[in-house]
């Protein structure tokens, strides 16, 4: 797929400068397009930015200057409205997916294409609140973003070829690797992988140590990191939300969210980011 489709894009609009956000408009301002990122607080954007700073930190001075360059981080979501190309990367929550979707339908020009990073909510869904259901798209990033290689692209009901392949290009431009699929629940990668964490949080619950979990898969299986490190990494809120999804998706008890997750997650005992998961980072 060649760029020609990417030629009239000039800027990316990224809303959320949380993990994933800020991860997205390093790797879209590196391949060279505009970024204006926003969120709410000047604290949320100046934790983004640290992000960013370092993660292009081994790159050279005047390549460092020239990607900050290309980003704008803003509170104000009007100065993102010229862009042509809309990634959402807030909290995984359908409701509060559709209020920023609806917010976006209304500020963003006709012909802008609307992408969610959602990790298992339903496009159609999401695209249900505005009035462009085919320029509705999922562009779901793998943590962390600057480093993994698949950009997992997914077709809402209603999502026309020409979006899919606005995607498709988009991706080559930033330099990943894509895949697409259908609009269920989990999509393809986290329906096979949310599982198997949900199950070792399982064994956790039943008094096995997550070191033995985590080195069990490993040296069995040949991953490389443990599900319960993953997780961590993950995020369990986010485990825990796209299980959530999965479960009152399908109706399948097979993805019934294990208690400790809630458990968890009610105690803001969320992985990495929190400082404690299954391990402690603090």
């Amino acid at each position: 797929m060649s760029d020609s489709l990417l030629n009239s894009c000039e800027t990316v609009f990224v809303v959320g400068c949380g993990l994933m956000g800020a991860g997205i408009a390093q790797v879209t301002a590196q391949a060279g397009l505009g970024v204006v990122i926003y969120d709410r607080t000047e604290a949320d954007l100046e934790r983004g930015k640290r992000q960013i700073t370092k993660g292009i930190s081994k790159k050279n001075e005047a390549d460092q200057q020239a990607i900050l360059n290309r980003i704008t981080f803003t509170t104000n979501m009007n100065d993102g409205k010229d862009g042509d190309l809309v990634i959402e990367a807030v909290p995984e929550r359908l409701e509060i997916k559709k209020e920023v979707f609806k917010q976006l339908d209304s500020l963003m020009k006709p012909e802008a294409i609307l992408a969610s990073n959602t990790s298992s909510l339903s496009i159609a869904a999401i695209g249900s609140v505005t009035k462009r259901p085919e320029k509705i798209v999922g562009l779901h990033f793998f943590s962390p973003v600057p480093v993994m290689t698949l950009l997992e692209i997914v077709r809402g009901i209603k999502t026309d070829d020409t979006t899919i392949k606005f995607a498709e290009a988009f991706a080559e431009k930033i330099d990943k690797k894509t895949i697409v699929a259908q609009d269920y629940p989990g999509f393809t990668v986290n329906r096979v992988l949310v599982p198997m964490l949900n199950e070792a949080a399982f064994l956790v619950m039943e008094g096995n140590s997550p070191e033995d979990i985590d080195r069990g898969m490993m040296l069995g299986t040949n991953q490389p990191i443990g599900p319960l490190k993953l997780a961590d990494m993950v995020g369990i809120d986010v485990l825990f939300h796209t299980l959530v999804s999965l479960y009152e998706g399908f109706n399948d008890s097979k993805y019934r969210p294990c208690p400790l997750l809630r458990r968890m997650v009610e105690a803001n005992q969320l992985g990495k980011k929190s400082g404690k998961g299954f391990y402690n980072y603090s």
